[in-house]
């Protein structure tokens, strides 16, 4: 005989929000009655230890899983502790009221127990597919046992029931389709397989189900004969129990590793590192982590999601879980697993408390000290690993206006005029003792920055040059400001600190004697440099364009061809050897023709900026000119 009973929630609305509104997936419904079921095994081999009976095995205990498309059911089994009566009225006659965080809580000394469930409405997801609940449960010990029915918010009854044995089975009758559901996917072998897979891999009990197969019938499909095939049921286990993170590292080898990757996150070749950690103390996790071997396609995209899956004790809570992974170590893949953190009433997302931000900030250092490993022990690796991540590096020192200098300048990698790849340190350790600062030339490859002639007087000097060939490396390198003490300056800066004190002075001279040609050039050149001046740093090439002030040439070309750049300018400073013939031809002209002379300020400009790669103006009109002076001689 059973009795209608209302839900003891505050009303009729509470457990129509908990179906609609608290899981963002429909498919979580199973995630959440397969961890219930594991809590309800896990209990009853605590039961067995602390009544010193130890009758029960886990090797004894299963969750079995069921389909019956025609009748449109799925049914969830397990031998676990079950429930009485009371236990019914109360886990699910009450809305939010658990009994996994209740024996949590009374527990909490307990060593390899893993509860999961923890907030009493995952079993009400259920209602999410289903039309109709069933719940028929047995408690460990007891000779009655009693079925559980609702068909959602107007109620639920109870009533005696039979069972063999200890353990509960959950029935859901799934709903019809709709326009917006295909709800008949929860009925086909495949979708359970993938929904197990995805979410409940870990679970430390077997999960079964039994999947028809065909079988070709013997004598069949050869000599000419048509292929006949018998249908047969096999048993199949469904998930994996035993995750790699959690095995010892000397029981797993590199394949172990790889393959895992490959099967995880959908790739095809092997990452180029992999991090295994396990961590116990403040925070308690373990995380496996994989450095890829090249970025994905969308990585430097609006669309790319960063993000590593995380755990709580095996089942998979969130997908991508951003907050475990600062921005400049986004390209880093792989999952965390803890039994510490603060779940919020849907486990799918975290609240923000101390232990996200524990795990996360060692998770980071961990990440930065395998970097540096690979680093000094393979470089050829780390350099492959820095082509294909490096910017993002970069940024992340870049976008933090250098905050986040000391974690990340150490991975820096620059193709120098020495013709290696190097670190800073690497770079600083091979600074001559009268050099002062780090010299950098930018440029969109390395030959062309070796073509510069604003390279001239450094490399003269034998002082090594880093080459930025990276649009952000200029901007980063601003940002930090120094390395160790020892500043960033760039070939083409105003004051290369080279020149001794009479060159300077001699070149100072000549610039005041030749004050009016220079203002002259200045003028006709109408706007497009600040100044033109007379050069140290150039020893063959006629002229150079260098710039003045926090913005340089190339800093300005990598703004220009942005959506946004609104119109940036370098305050360019267009430089004339001193000791070229062209000095000399352009003081003969301005004191003979200076019609003449301005068409040689517009055609040295021209040339400068082809040197530095920038377009010209008027590339018709620079050609013109450059055939009638070749005509003239």
């Amino acid at each position: 005989m059973s009795e209608k009973k209302e839900f003891k929630a505050e009303s009729k609305r509470l457990l129509e929000m908990m179906i609609n509104s608290i899981y963002t997936h429909k498919e979580i419904f199973l995630r959440e009655l397969i961890s219930n079921a594991s809590d309800a095994m896990d209990k009853l081999y605590f039961k067995s230890i602390s009544d010193g009976k130890e009758t029960v095995s886990r090797s004894d205990m299963q969750i079995t899983i069921e389909l019956d498309k025609g009748d449109r059911r799925l049914t969830i089994s397990d031998n676990g502790i079950g429930m009485t009566k009371e236990e019914l009225e109360n886990n699910l006659g009450t809305i939010a009221q658990s009994g996994s965080f209740a024996f949590k809580t009374e527990n909490e000394k307990t060593e390899d127990v893993d509860i999961i469930g923890q907030f009493g409405v995952g079993f009400y997801s259920a209602f999410m597919v289903a039309k109709k609940v069933t719940v028929i449960s047995k408690a460990y010990g007891n000779d009655e046992a009693y079925m559980w029915t609702s068909e959602g918010a107007e109620g639920y009854t109870i009533a005696p029931a039979e069972k063999d044995s200890h353990g509960t089975t959950i029935t859901l009758e799934i709903k019809d389709n709709s326009d917006e559901e295909n709800y008949d996917e929860y009925l086909t072998p495949y979708k359970i397989k993938a929904l197990v897979k995805k979410y409940s891999d870990y679970i430390r009990y077997p999960i079964k189900m039994d999947v028809e197969h065909e079988k070709l019938k013997e004598g069949t499909g050869v000599d000419g004969k048509e292929p006949e095939y018998d249908k047969e049921i096999v048993t199949e286990t469904l998930n994996s129990q035993i995750p790699i993170w959690k095995k010892a590292k000397n029981e797993l080898t590199d394949e172990d590793y790889n393959q895992f990757y490959k099967d995880k996150f959908h790739e095809y070749s092997d990452p180029l590192l992999h991090i295994h950690s396990k961590t116990e103390g403040t925070a308690t996790y373990s995380a496996l982590l994989y450095i890829p071997e090249r970025a994905p396609y969308d990585y430097y995209s609006k669309n790319f999601e960063k993000g590593l899956q995380l755990y709580s004790s095996g089942v998979m809570i969130m997908e991508k879980c951003a907050d475990l992974l600062p921005d400049y170590f986004s390209f880093v893949k792989g999952l965390v697993d803890s039994e510490d953190l603060s779940l919020n009433i849907s486990r799918e997302m975290l609240q923000h408390d101390r232990q996200l931000k524990i795990i996360a900030k060692a998770i980071e250092k961990s990440i930065k000290n395998e970097l540096k490993k690979l680093q000094k022990n393979d470089r050829e690796k780390y350099e492959k690993f820095f082509d294909a991540f490096g910017t993002q590096i970069k940024y992340g020192i870049y976008e933090s206006y250098g905050a986040n200098k000391d974690e990340l300048q150490d991975l820096l990698i620059f193709k120098t005029s020495n013709g290696v790849s190097s670190t800073l340190e690497e770079y600083v350790s091979r600074m001559k003792e009268e050099q002062k600062y780090i010299y950098f030339a930018s440029g969109s490859s390395v030959s062309r920055i070796e073509s510069l002639p604003q390279t001239e007087l450094v490399r003269d000097k034998g002082f090594e040059i880093l080459y930025l060939t990276d649009h952000v490396d200029e901007f980063c390198l601003q940002m930090m400001h120094d390395y160790d003490g020892k500043e960033y300056k760039s070939v083409s800066a105003d004051d290369l600190g080279l020149e001794t004190e009479e060159e300077k002075q001699e070149l100072k001279k000549e610039e005041e004697d030749n004050k009016p040609l220079f203002d002259f050039l200045t003028e006709k050149l109408n706007g497009k440099v600040k100044a033109v001046k007379l050069s140290q740093r150039l020893k063959k090439h006629p002229v150079c364009i260098t710039s003045e002030g926090m913005l340089s040439v190339e800093m300005e070309k990598v703004l220009s061809a942005m959506p946004d750049s609104q119109g940036a300018k370098a305050e360019k400073v267009l430089e004339i050897n001193p000791n070229h013939a062209i000095f000399e031809k352009l003081k003969s002209l301005y004191a003979t023709d200076k019609d003449k002379t301005a068409e040689y300020a517009d055609l040295l400009y021209s040339q400068a900026l082809l040197i530095e790669g920038i377009p010209i103006e008027n590339p018709v009109d620079f050609a013109n000119k450059m055939c009638e002076i070749m005509a003239e001689n």
